[in-house]
């Protein structure tokens, strides 16, 4: 089976459960699924699951393929759907949410790139600008200045668990902005189209 055309043919003995096809399928269009994974995820190891993924579902879901129809549009269809699943998981943790930002910025490899990490950041400053004075305080030392609560709480003359306080206040804060001002597709948007 030539590795750069799957024919009508092909499809058929795939949707009939011909492994040979699905290695096939697997070998011509797995790097295009993690190059799209990548665009969205900026994490290799993520990218790398979200291929496993698709081709997982696409294996199972085959049956239903067409076989006049064009099997990378198929491939796309679940490997960003995936790929967005991953976001909105990554929007709930603010730790996930950090390492992705962080890996925005560490991969600022193109101007579409550098755009989007600096709309990025300009977007999250703004949301820090608006919380209150305190709270933007013990964040930026916590944040921006690596500073540990008992530092914070040493230069600022108030207790550790005041600190925790202004912090869990702030991230509910930053997530309820994230999560209602439809902040990830946005980003999806950019990144993508």
């Amino acid at each position: 089976m030539e590795k750069k055309f799957i024919d009508e043919n092909a499809i058929r003995q795939l949707i009939a459960g011909d492994q040979s096809v699905f290695t096939a399928v697997y070998e011509l269009y797995s790097e295009k699924v993690y190059r799209l994974a990548f665009r969205f995820l900026k994490d290799s190891e993520q990218s790398e699951e979200i291929v496993q993924e698709t081709f997982i579902n696409f294996w199972l879901s085959r049956e239903k393929l067409d076989p006049c129809g064009d099997l990378w549009l198929y491939l796309y269809v679940i490997s960003k759907r995936l790929s967005l699943n991953a976001l909105r998981q990554i929007g709930k943790s603010s730790i996930l949410l950090e390492k992705l930002l962080y890996r925005i910025s560490d991969l600022q490899n193109t101007t579409e790139e550098k755009i989007i990490a600096h709309d990025l950041e300009h977007y999250t400053q703004k949301l820090i600008n608006q919380l209150p004075p305190q709270q933007q305080l013990v964040f930026r030392l916590s944040r921006i200045e690596g500073m540990s609560h008992k530092e914070i709480a040493e230069q600022l003359d108030i207790s550790q668990n005041t600190v925790k306080n202004h912090m869990v206040e702030a991230l509910k804060t930053l997530r309820k902005h994230l999560k209602y001002a439809d902040f990830w597709f946005l980003v999806i948007f950019l990144i993508y189209f």
